[in-house]
């Protein structure tokens, strides 16, 4: 190593060039270098290089590509940096190649409980026919079911081409899309929620109930799957309206499986009834129902419905004043009106009773059940006072032979007339 002195005027130059270093900064380049070589960005594929892919997977499957083949080409690590223009690039890139694009393939088993729930969905647009609409321009304003179908009239139905885009934008986050899509598919809540009326909630309970169901399958339908919306929100609305009718319909909520078990048990009934036309027993629903017998009797105690005693029913004559439920129903309790009125002859006799000596008063009571109303035998009354029950039956005679006196007998009879 070299033993040379720096000079002095060197020695500033360096010290001044050391001031000058801003290390603060430096360190952040440091850091941000650190960041870049740990987590390099992974860059997005061009949008030709999809296109070509697809093209040659198309050709592949006689110029034909389905939803699925398309999302499954886009891998799912850079899936959220793509945004609407790249998808539709490559749409309008497929489509002008000629390349038709299908509706996802449903198995056999599924094709028919689909086609039942398409072909339902359908009758929505029976229910907003042209002649229809023109009846709700003059409606009252004091129906707010056909003001709220009016209202929802006036939104168009969607195609499916408009679905899907809908339903990419609101699955990306886009509030106005999601409003469209619900907005456009209100008349199916209408369609399902007509079939459960009767059944303890109002026409405009099940259609708000519908909604929230509506509401719930645009925020988990995957357009990817390549199946129409109505087809999937259906069972959602379905859901949301048989869940509420077991929660709200009745008085005593009972639980969603009971209901349940209960539906099934009403399905067995109807059958049996129609072939043998008689009700089925309680044994007989337990061997069809593969369950046990008081079980049975369980579910349809529970299946029955609950009556408020304060409901009114009309008199049915055309007065204004109506009868409840409770008037007409017999109890072998007593009212709190005639309870009053054991408690002052109660009182009133046993200030009569007191008019003899407290032995003889006493006796009577215990006899009689004054005290707590349980009647004691002689033998009971003569070990409470230590005596024969030959001598109770004796002071009981004498007793009530005072008590005929024609004073207490006046006395008496007032009592049991008023």
């Amino acid at each position: 190593m070299s033993n040379k002195r720096i000079s002095e005027k060197e020695e500033k130059k360096i010290m001044k060039k050391i001031e000058n270093i801003d290390f603060e900064e430096a360190e952040k380049d440091e850091e941000t270098l650190k960041v870049k070589v740990k987590k390099p960005k992974k860059k997005v594929k061009s949008v030709d290089t999809f296109i070509s892919l697809l093209i040659n997977k198309a050709k592949k499957k006689g110029n034909k590509l389905s939803y699925s083949d398309i999302d499954h080409a886009i891998p799912t690590d850079v899936a959220d940096e793509i945004d609407s223009d790249y998808i539709e690039k490559i749409y309008d890139a497929l489509e002008s190649e000629g390349i038709e694009i299908l509706e996802e393939e449903v198995e056999e088993e599924e094709k028919d409980a689909l086609n039942e729930i398409e072909c339902e969905n359908e009758e929505v647009e029976e229910l907003f026919s042209d002649t229809e609409l023109k009846m709700y321009d003059n409606i009252s304003l004091g129906d707010p079911i056909k003001i709220y179908l009016k209202e929802i009239s006036k939104v168009e139905l969607l195609s499916p081409s408009r679905e899907r885009q809908l339903a990419r934008r609101a699955q990306r986050g886009d509030q106005k899309a999601r409003d469209e899509l619900i907005k456009a598919n209100l008349r199916l809540v209408i369609s399902i929620a007509k079939r459960y009326t009767g059944r303890g909630l109002t026409f405009l309970d099940l259609i708000q109930e519908g909604n929230i169901g509506l509401i719930k399958a645009v925020d988990k339908f995957d357009w990817r799957k390549g199946f129409k919306f109505s087809t999937y929100a259906t069972w959602w609305i379905r859901q949301a309206i048989t869940r509420s009718i077991a929660d709200q319909a009745r008085t005593i909520r009972i639980p969603v499986h009971l209901v349940e078990t209960i539906n099934r048990m009403n399905k067995v009934i109807r059958e049996y009834l129609q072939e043998n036309g008689d009700y089925p027993s309680a044994k007989e629903l337990a061997e069809i129902l593969d369950k046990p017998e008081d079980k049975i009797n369980e579910i349809l105690m529970s299946a029955k419905d609950v009556l408020s005693l304060n409901s009114p029913i009309s008199s049915g004559n055309g007065d204004d004043e109506e009868s409840e439920t409770g008037d007409f129903i017999s109890t072998d309790e007593t009212t709190p009106e005639e309870e009053a009125q054991k408690m002052i002859m109660k009182e009133r006799l046993e200030e009569v009773l007191d008019t003899l000596n407290s032995k003889e008063a006493l006796v009577l009571k215990m006899r009689y059940g004054f005290l707590d109303g349980k009647q004691k035998t002689l033998e009971e009354v003569g070990q409470f006072f230590n005596v024969t029950r030959e001598r109770i039956r004796q002071i009981e005679t004498k007793a009530l032979r005072k008590l005929r006196h024609p004073n207490r007998v006046a006395q008496l009879k007032d009592i049991v007339e008023s």
